[in-house]
């Protein structure tokens, strides 16, 4: 079973508040951007948080099919980055995330999720 790019990004963004992610926004990029359909994007308050919601995002979407194409940043846990095809993940810590500020970047998206 294929997971369409909303399904998608739904499961990544449930797997996320199971983990207790900050702040937790999705942003529709379908006719603004060619790299994905949609960005989620959250915050975890400790490395070891950061490293949590990565790993049960990856537990999730390989429970449903999904392969991963990559993930960046898992040593450091401060910005994990997760490309699921269709659906890119940024994981910051807190400290990170105010400073990149990617919802302002990515501005003329519109948002489809906050939890």
């Amino acid at each position: 079973m294929t997971l369409s790019s909303k399904e998608l990004m739904n499961l990544a963004v449930t797997a996320a508040d199971d983990k207790k992610a900050s702040n937790i926004v999705a942003l529709d990029l379908v006719g603004i951007s060619l790299v994905a359909d949609y960005f989620v994007i959250c915050h975890g308050n400790s490395d070891t948080q950061v490293q949590s919601i990565a790993t049960e995002i990856r537990k999730q979407a390989h429970a449903a099919g999904v392969t991963i194409k990559g993930i960046e940043g898992m040593d450091s846990a401060r910005w994990v980055l997760m490309d699921l095809g269709d659906v890119v993940v940024h994981i910051f810590h807190r400290d990170e995330r105010e400073y990149y500020n990617i919802e302002r970047l990515w501005s003329d998206a519109k948002v489809v999720e906050t939890v």
